[in-house]
């Protein structure tokens, strides 16, 4: 099945298609880049851009929550209800909100991870309204 165009970055390559599944493939990275791509030595915790940024004091957690509502973009795109939209603004707000606070923040940004949740509401809209797009994990 082709996809249509793709972008290759950093060793692998994303649809640039609006079609659900293309918009499946890209969040899923997204939410992998911010929440999952590196693992802390010794500890096998994975951890992502959004914990990394987040330790700069301030501008990071605003970095990071820009990079977050990407996901909110895409979700507006396929036309996820306003009320969805709004809840997933709220996990970022929540996310920039804690992060803001030195060394307890950043602490708490391994255990919330506000994109992992926004991805969870975009999959479930996604499997509801568009199943073709859902994909078997294994």
């Amino acid at each position: 099945m082709n996809d249509g165009p793709r972008v290759r970055t950093m060793g692998f390559e994303l649809p640039t298609g609006t079609d659900p599944v293309s918009v499946r493939k890209r969040i899923e990275a997204m939410e992998q880049l911010l929440e999952r791509s590196f693992v802390i030595p010794g500890t096998n915790v994975p951890v992502g851009l959004d914990s990394i940024v987040g330790l700069i004091p301030v501008v990071g957690d605003l970095i990071a929550a820009a990079m977050g509502s990407y996901l909110i973009w895409e979700a507006k795109n396929l036309g996820l209800p306003k009320w969805k939209l709004v809840r997933m603004a709220g996990n970022i707000a929540l996310d920039t909100a804690v992060g803001a606070v030195p060394v307890l923040g950043d602490a708490l940004d391994f255990v919330y991870r506000s994109n992992t949740r926004n991805l969870r509401i975009v999959k479930k809209h996604l499997d509801k309204h568009h199943p073709h797009t859902r994909v078997i994990e294994g």
